[in-house]
């Protein structure tokens, strides 16, 4: 073991590795909980998306530890599950089975650019300002998603600014609609508000939420799993957790395995690859999802890495240059960005969204985690959690929603490195950032931004500061609105 992972060339023992191990999994063992509650929304089996989810995770982050050799742990993305969910099926009508066979291509893509230098290029060609912003952005979006989902807030729309019913000019004079009402789209007349906290849902989230802030400011470890379990079991007496010998007995483990099987290939059957390549008209809207799932899931990577590594010599100054500079594998973080692309086509494989690198590696970095043993031993806790199967099916969205939000305001520790006081900067960010949120899309921030961004520097005459890559994202996007105004 001390020759394999090197431990004392990185000034580490066994020991404290899987006391790393430990801290890194309960930091970031949310996700099985969460994971699947995002991703049930589009359609998939809860119980699959959670054996997915460790299963994802386990064959990611063993592959992080023994070839990279570094102490990172990945999981299906948070984020990245909800671009999945709100924005690929919900807002652009793919089913999950086709964004699914997305999530795999995007993988393939990023094996791909990832031995060659294009990934190295497209992290070079966005201005770091607005790598913050669409890292901050994604931390709006998640948190807007769990405050809607903990029920605080309700929407008030008047008569005059619905625009369609079943998507279908609305018609004020129409009193009924044959087979009910699906959906509803109004203009920007809706306004939020917060709701009374008389429903027992928001009541519970709002108590889990002001537990997990407490237990977050307290630097307790785990603080978010804790926090879901304890607003779980808070649920029970509340009336909001219905706990009985059938509810257990549906989500074992044996019920989670049967199920794996609807979303095990799912991306390559009938209704995930053959469906989205048998319509050449939306081509050009499979292309620009892929490219968002693409670009968030690298700069989530990428500033997992610098952000922790550099500060604790895990990547050394020599490591960002030769990824920078380099070809194949030349450095540690090369062969970290290949674990974390492969960790994205098993996940598709198996039923999940992107598998992305953990900024909840950090924790176990912090307690001196500095060798692929440390992600060894979270991979294994991984395997272990399979076993806890029947709990998934009584987490509420209550009791997940707090650390949606707690999450999302982490992420969001990237807007202090923008400059706001410079509009050249400011402007780009801005629509990146918060457009993700107001949206309800992280591609559309990201279009917004690159947009934006070559706006201003055009008008100011430094076009020759965009990189021709940024020139034709943006080229793109625009062509993407345009098919989309006339579809």
């Amino acid at each position: 073991m001390e020759k394999f992972f090197k431990l004392k060339d990185h000034g580490t023992t066994v020991s404290t590795e899987i006391v790393a191990g430990f801290t890194t999994f309960f930091a970031m063992s949310y996700i099985i909980f969460v994971n699947p509650s995002i991703l049930a929304l589009s359609g998939m089996p809860s119980q699959a998306v959670f054996l997915a989810t460790i299963i994802a995770a386990a064959i990611s982050t063993l592959v992080m530890g023994l070839f990279a050799n570094v102490p990172y742990a990945l999981a299906p993305g948070m984020g990245l599950n909800a671009f999945f969910t709100y924005t690929v099926v919900f807002a652009l009508g793919f089913t999950w089975q086709e964004a699914l066979a997305m999530v795999f291509l995007c993988g393939v893509i990023n094996v791909l650019i990832t031995v060659t230098r294009v990934r190295k290029m497209i992290i070079k060609s966005i201005p770091e300002s607005l790598q913050h912003a669409i890292s901050a952005g994604i931390g709006i979006f998640i948190s807007y998603i769990g405050v809607k989902n903990a029920g605080f807030l309700e929407f008030t729309s008047d008569a005059g600014t619905i625009l369609s019913i079943n998507n279908t000019p609305y018609n004020s004079a129409l009193e009924t609609y044959e087979g009910g009402i699906d959906s509803i789209i109004t203009s920007g007349g809706i306004v939020p508000a917060l709701v009374n906290f008389t429903q027992s849902p928001a009541l519970l989230a709002l108590i889990g939420v002001i537990l997990t802030i407490i237990l977050m400011v307290k630097n307790v470890r785990g603080a978010i799993i804790i926090g879901i379990i304890v607003t779980t079991l808070l649920g029970i007496p509340m009336g909001v957790v219905q706990i009985s010998s059938e509810v257990l007995a549906a989500n074992s483990l044996g019920t989670a395995i049967s199920e794996l099987g609807i979303t095990f290939g799912a991306a390559f059957g009938k209704d995930g690859m053959l469906s989205l390549l048998s319509d050449p008209a939306r081509f050009p809207l499979v292309l620009m999802t892929i490219f968002a799932f693409s670009l968030s899931d690298t700069f989530d990577t990428i500033g997992t890495f610098i952000g922790t590594g550099r500060r604790t010599g895990i990547f050394s100054a020599e490591d960002e240059k030769a990824l920078e500079q380099g070809s194949g594998f030349s450095s540690k973080m090369d062969k970290a960005l290949f674990a974390d692309s492969i960790g994205t086509i098993f996940g598709a494989i198996f039923g999940t969204s992107n598998t992305t690198t953990f900024v909840e590696s950090a924790a176990g970095i912090g307690a001196g985690g500095r060798t692929g043993l440390t992600a060894v031993v979270v991979a294994i806790l991984f395997v272990i959690s399979a076993f806890f199967a029947p709990l998934i099916g009584i987490v509420p969205a209550a009791a997940t929603a707090p650390s949606l939000i707690i999450v999302g305001v982490l992420m969001m520790a990237s807007f202090k490195d923008i400059n706001w006081t410079d509009l050249e900067e400011a402007i780009p960010a801005f629509f990146a950032s918060v457009f993700m949120g107001l949206t309800y899309n992280i591609s559309t921030g990201i279009a917004a931004g690159f947009i934006f961004y070559v706006i201003v520097k055009v008008v100011l005459g430094k076009s020759k500061e965009i990189h021709p890559i940024l020139w034709g994202s943006t080229i793109l996007f625009l062509i993407n609105y345009l098919i989309m105004a006339f579809l």
